[in-house]
């Protein structure tokens, strides 16, 4: 195995890189003799994990600190290899899910971020925001909720009757049930009107769009730390704008990173950040409930409110390389493990 080197460098990363490569480690044998305060993480990703997060400026700073990311083989039984103080992942699938879930019953001395059960949970786009409608968050300088929605499993030509039913009002954003990963789940539309509801292809979720000021806030957990920024989204849409607009359209990923707006010269009242105690507290619920360290919630805030916010997304390690000073915020969550495994060694 040997440790990341798939990226493009400048000429100071490539040394640090090729420096990386050069060393090949193994179970046992060849192993790195590493000092007690060292840290090894054994990462399972996809490539586009690896080139988005394993960045040179990570494996640099990583190094200084002595954390050593150690690509795991997937042709290999895990549990030949390492040893590990962390494993890093996020590959989809039953087998691999099997696989880490009986690793980390074997070795329980080992962190695994984070456990495959835990990250099931936001695999459904009903689950995913039930925790966050079960909280009542109403005494920390702000609310949070989740727009009203309605999951189809079957029959779209009964959608129109659901939605009438449920009382759900236009447009509606229409999103898939299941998120596993693929570029179709992560596929957005908005339905303006009843009739072409039926046009959709279940299983989905129904959201209510909420008016936001066309700003979404994108909060990363790293563990105990939290990092907001903003991106732009869909603007707001009046009554009158509806009447003239009909059918389901696709539009794009609304919180990517070129749709920052950090930078935007905004409305104090749109740009505000949600305030930091009530988001410390969502994201001490919600690791709680959820079981991850690794996470991100999306937040929009009803536009014409200051403290009215509605959760309608979370993702399980998202685009770490994409938030500010990520490279810091991540090394520093990782060497915590080296200080929680010293406090629980015994002393002589």
């Amino acid at each position: 195995m040997r440790l990341n080197g798939e990226i493009e460098e400048d000429e100071e990363e490539e040394k640090v890189a090729k420096s990386l490569n050069s060393q090949t480690y193994s179970t046992g044998i060849g192993f790195p003799q590493l000092q007690s305060q060292n840290l090894v993480v054994g990462y399972a990703l996809t490539s586009k994990k690896k080139k988005s997060f394993l960045q040179p400026k990570l494996i640099r700073l990583a190094w200084n600190k002595g954390i050593f990311f150690v690509a795991i083989d997937l042709k290999r039984p895990l549990s030949d290899q390492g040893p590990f103080d962390v494993v890093l992942h996020k590959l989809s699938g039953k087998d691999w899910c099997n696989i880490i879930e009986d690793y980390r019953q074997k070795h329980p001395e080992v962190t695994v971020l984070d456990p495959p059960d835990a990250i099931e949970h936001l695999h459904n786009r009903q689950s995913m925001l039930q925790d966050v409608a079960d909280l009542n968050l109403s005494d920390c300088h702000g609310k949070v909720g989740v727009p009203r929605q309605l999951v189809i499993s079957k029959d779209p030509s009964s959608i129109p009757h659901e939605v009438n039913k449920a009382g759900l009002q236009l447009p509606l954003v229409v999103k898939p049930l299941v998120v596993d990963g693929s570029a179709k789940s992560h596929e957005l539309f908005l339905a303006y009107d009843q009739f072409s509801l039926a046009e959709l292809e279940p299983p989905l979720v129904l959201q209510e769009f909420v008016n936001h000021g066309g700003i979404l806030f994108k909060v990363y957990i790293v563990g105990e730390i939290i990092k907001v920024v903003r991106r732009f989204s869909l603007p707001n849409f009046s009554k009158h704008e509806l009447e003239k607009v009909a059918g389901v359209f696709r539009f794009p990923r609304v919180s990517s990173a070129s749709a920052s707006a950090d930078d935007a010269d905004l409305e104090p009242s749109v740009a505000e950040h949600p305030p930091l105690l009530l988001l410390e507290k969502l994201a001490r619920e919600l690791r709680r409930r959820l079981g991850l360290r690794l996470f991100n919630i999306d937040i929009i805030r009803e536009h014409g409110t200051r403290d009215v916010f509605y959760v309608i997304d979370i993702n399980y390690f998202p685009g770490y390389g994409k938030m500010p000073d990520y490279e810091h915020i991540f090394t520093d969550f990782l060497l915590s493990f080296v200080q929680s495994k010293h406090k629980k060694r015994p002393t002589a």
